[in-house]
């Protein structure tokens, strides 16, 4: 996918993995900055077909073509979108906003921006097409198309409401990775750290919790006012929001929970089910499934979702319908080498490794162990006794529970 204008988003039908319609979208959102850098795309708004418009994250998005959009997961958040701050509405904010060209102080009006993706798994608005101001003829001036960092827009970046204290080091860890960030954290002051986590969009805030240790985790949970904890644990993959739930104190749990959509967190209860040191304790609920009469193709797209970790990307699981995890019927697995070696026109049937054994949720971390050294992999099947795919194992989250009790403290140090 490479730069979309975002006026050709609007109404285009959303869909699930398995075809199944979601919505149109209504917007684009956007996270300022308070430097020239692009901002990030965050997300859509999507409108239902109840007419409720909720929001969908980008890093949910499978991809954009001109006649739809299509998303890893079926299931969404189905909570009414609301804007924070410091984002911005594409189409209903930046869109007609009067901005200043940069090099010669001309007035202009925004007629569109670009989404482009970049080297992560990120989009920015990376360009502008804008009009100049000519008196009555203001719109039907010259369209040019700018950069983003060749135009400015007070009147917008006003919107950002960032505490100015964390502008500097926002700035700073846009460009880093999640864990790095997490490690910035926890030397910080308490009132700066908190700052930062107010600033971050609920995407980028998940991402880091999930590499602090479990103190900090659960300091910087308890410090968010108790809707947007929720919307972070929704934003959190499931294994980890179990393991993060765990640690709190019953009655706070219990009314995150509660917070949390129906929807998300229903997955994250069937996890908080089984100990932390089983399959099913350590297993993610939403591995990369494809139905046997799926392409090849579709396979390998999905594959590619930049959502998935390099571990749940070394295979798919093939499963009678519903896709959604506990599946129908699991039939096999097929690794990614497999896919990459056969015609993408191919059904994923044909190419199915039906001898590889499954895990069992209430295997203990030692036979998943010995599993996965085995069977040389990096990601496995966990399946219940009906034998309905329940999650998948992937090496990071066994090597989390092998090392040693703190071990990112000391890795920090």
């Amino acid at each position: 996918m490479g730069k979309i204008f975002v006026a050709q988003l609007l109404g285009l039908p959303v869909f699930g993995p398995d075809g199944e319609s979601i919505g149109k979208i209504r917007d684009v959102v956007a996270g300022l900055r308070v430097d020239r850098q692009p901002p990030r795309v965050l997300g859509m708004v999507v409108e239902l077909l109840t007419r409720r418009r909720i929001f969908v994250p980008m890093l949910r998005v499978t991809s954009i073509d001109s006649n739809a959009i299509t998303l890893a997961t079926g299931s969404v958040n189905m909570r009414h979108f609301h804007q924070r701050p410091n984002e911005v509405l594409v189409v209903g904010q930046l869109m007609d906003a009067r901005v200043e060209i940069v090099a010669s102080g001309t007035q202009a009006i925004v007629v569109d921006t670009a989404m482009e993706p970049t080297r992560t798994r990120d989009w920015v608005l990376g360009r502008v097409a804008i009009r100049e101001r000519t008196g009555r003829l203001a719109r039907r001036g010259p369209l040019q198309v700018l950069p983003w960092a060749e135009i400015r827009a007070p009147g917008i970046t006003e919107l950002a409401g960032q505490p100015q204290s964390a502008h500097r080091l926002l700035a700073v860890f846009d460009s880093m990775r999640a864990a790095d960030v997490a490690t910035a954290l926890q030397d910080l002051p308490a009132k700066r750290r908190y700052e930062v986590a107010d600033a971050l969009d609920d995407e980028r805030l998940a991402d880091v919790i999930e590499e602090l240790p479990e103190d900090d985790q659960k300091d910087l949970l308890t410090h968010l006012h108790e809707e947007r904890a929720a919307d972070i644990l929704e934003a959190m993959d499931p294994d980890d929001a179990a393991d993060l739930l765990a640690e709190l104190s019953e009655t706070y749990k219990d009314r995150l929970l509660e917070l949390m959509e129906p929807e998300e967190s229903e997955p994250v209860r069937r996890l908080m089910k089984y100990s932390f040191d089983t399959a099913g304790g350590l297993m993610t609920p939403e591995p990369i499934v494809v139905t046997p009469d799926a392409p090849i193709a579709e396979a390998l797209a999905r594959v590619r979702n930049p959502d998935n970790t390099p571990a749940l990307a070394s295979m798919v699981f093939v499963c009678r319908p519903p896709s959604a995890t506990p599946t129908g019927r699991y039939l096999g697995c097929v690794h990614i080498q497999r896919l990459l070696r056969e015609p993408p026109s191919d059904l994923v049937a044909g190419a199915v490794d039906k001898e590889l054994t499954s895990l069992r949720p209430t295997d203990s971390l030692l036979e998943v162990t010995r599993f996965f050294a085995t069977y040389n992999l990096v990601c496995a099947p966990v399946v219940d006794d009906e034998e309905h795919l329940l999650g998948a194992v992937t090496v990071d989250d066994v090597l989390d529970h092998l090392l040693p009790e703190g071990w990112r403290e000391r890795a920090n140090a």
